[in-house]
């Protein structure tokens, strides 16, 4: 019988460390009393990271903390690397660059090693930097806080565990929805979700809930009638007819294989 796969929440960034922690909260009621670790892979420079997340997790009865930092790809192939996941309940990706992840871990026995955590029913965390990298294809660059200009975006292949989806994040706090819809123009077939700072998503079997105080866009392309992506000149603004817009807030949910808002 085939493992029930496990949890993924993907945080838009900037998460409570010292209120509430609803969103921290979250990833200790599923790792329960097991290992967790602080993957600060992200980070050019990670000193500080972890230490903030153990006094931030210490207060709500987590405690069995462990940094992964990987500073050259040849060291996801050490022993010493490889020990930090074993046994793990779960992994939180902090955040930082996206593209240093995917580059310094993909296709190593760690990315290995987290696929497998997650097979097994294991929790993968990631915020900011750390939710990008969840999807087949991330953003990496893009300008925000104005209108998308053809050719003013930069993806790149991420760690795959949500598939067919593109991940925005700091979403409205950074305007980003012009850059989102540049991606999902790009392809309509992906479904495009941009999350605010301090909310996440929790996704189990198909479907997700939104957690936190901001809210989740999805951006749906799937009936899209005319595009200019790729006719149109380079810095041409995007034209996209048919986009189908939802805003999701704090207890809604959504269903990642029929694509519909759910009450929950």
């Amino acid at each position: 019988m085939t493992a029930k796969p496990g949890t993924l929440i993907v945080i838009g960034g900037h998460e409570d460390k010292d209120g509430d922690r609803e969103i921290l909260k979250e990833v200790a009621k599923r790792v329960g009393g097991g290992k967790l670790v602080i993957a600060t892979v992200a980070s050019h420079e990670p000193k500080g990271y972890f230490e903030s997340y153990q006094n931030a997790f210490a207060a709500i009865g987590i405690t069995d903390l462990i940094e992964l930092y990987v500073n050259e790809r040849d060291e996801t192939l050490s022993a010493n690397t490889q020990a930090i996941l074993e046994g793990a309940a779960g992994i939180f990706f902090t955040g930082g660059d996206q593209l240093r992840i995917a580059s310094q871990i993909g296709d190593t026995p760690v990315e290995q090693a987290v696929r497998q955590l997650y097979a097994r029913g294991g929790l993968v965390a990631g915020t900011s930097a750390g939710a990008s990298v969840m999807s087949e294809t991330m953003l990496v660059r893009g300008t925000s806080a104005e209108s998308y200009r053809i050719g003013d975006l930069h993806m790149a292949p991420g760690l795959g565990l949500i598939r067919d989806v593109i991940i925005d994040q700091h979403f409205a706090e950074r305007g980003r929805i012009g850059r989102l819809l540049g991606a999902v123009a790009h392809n309509p077939r992906v479904l495009g979700i941009g999350i605010d700072e301090d909310t996440a998503i929790v996704i189990e079997d198909d479907r997700f809930e939104v957690v936190g105080r901001g809210a989740v866009y999805i951006v749906d392309g799937t009936g899209v009638s005319h595009s200019n992506i790729a006719e149109g000149g380079r810095e041409e603004a995007l034209s996209m007819f048919g986009v189908r817009l939802h805003v999701l807030a704090s207890g809604n949910g959504y269903s990642l294989a029929t694509r519909e808002p759910l009450a929950i």
